[in-house]
C-alpha cells in the first residue's frame, strides 16, 4: 500500500515530466485521446512499480521505458484483437490490417502540424517501428544512447545501428521536401 508520502515523491519526480512523456506518447499514437488514455496508463503503472524505481537516476528515461511498454503491449493486444476478429470471419490479411493501425495512428494529425512539418512527421511514420523509436527516443525526446536502449529492450550497439539507419532512411523519405525548400539541389532529367 502506498503512503501519502510515497504519493508526494511520485508527483514530485512525475508531474514536472508529464509535458514530455504526453509528447512522445502524442507522437507514438498520433491522437490526443489515445495519447492522454496512454500516458494515463503508464502513469498509472509508474506509481504501482514507484518503489521499483531508484532516486537520483534519470526518472524521463524510467517513464518513457514505461510508456513504451505500454504502447507495445497495448499495439500487441490491438493486433491479437484484430486477428480474433479476422478469425471470426473477416479476413484480414496482415498488410491489410497493418495499414488500417497506421490510418487510424494518423487521426488528427494534418491539424497539429504545418504542412512541411507533416511531411517530416509523413517521412518518420514511413519508418519500421524499430528505426522510429530509436531516432524518437534519441533525437527527439533527447535520450542517452543507454536510456534509449534500457527504453527499447535492446543493447547499445543495436540501439546505434537503429539509429543510423534510421536516419538514413528518413534523410532518404526527406529528400523531396529539402529539393523542394531550396535546401538541395534539384537534378536536372539529364543527371539522372
Amino acid at each position: 500500500m502506498h503512503t501519502s508520502e510515497t504519493r508526494r515523491e511520485f508527483e514530485a519526480i512525475g508531474r514536472p515530466l508529464m509535458p514530455a512523456i504526453y509528447g512522445a506518447a502524442l507522437r507514438l499514437v498520433r491522437n490526443k485521446a489515445d495519447a492522454c488514455d496512454l500516458v494515463q496508463e503508464s502513469y498509472l503503472r509508474a506509481f504501482r512499480t514507484f518503489a521499483n524505481f531508484t532516486p537520483g537516476t534519470n526518472a524521463k528515461a524510467w517513464l518513457l521505458t514505461i510508456l513504451h511498454t505500454v504502447f507495445v503491449n497495448s499495439y500487441h493486444r490491438a493486433n491479437r484483437e484484430r486477428a480474433r476478429l479476422s478469425f471470426a470471419g473477416d479476413e484480414l490479411d496482415a498488410a491489410v490490417a497493418a495499414e488500417s493501425f497506421a490510418r487510424y495512428a494518423e487521426e488528427n494529425m494534418a491539424a497539429r502540424f504545418s504542412e512541411r512539418s507533416t511531411e517530416i512527421m509523413a517521412g518518420l511514420d514511413g519508418l519500421a517501428d524499430v528505426y522510429r523509436l530509436a531516432v524518437m527516443f534519441v533525437d527527439m525526446d533527447e535520450m542517452s544512447y543507454d536510456e534509449a536502449a534500457a527504453a527499447l529492450g535492446c543493447p547499445v550497439g543495436t540501439l546505434r545501428s537503429r539509429l543510423f539507419r534510421g536516419r538514413r532512411l528518413l534523410a532518404i523519405a526527406l529528400r523531396d521536401l529539402g529539393a523542394g525548400m531550396g535546401l538541395l539541389r534539384q537534378d536536372s532529367e539529364a543527371d539522372r
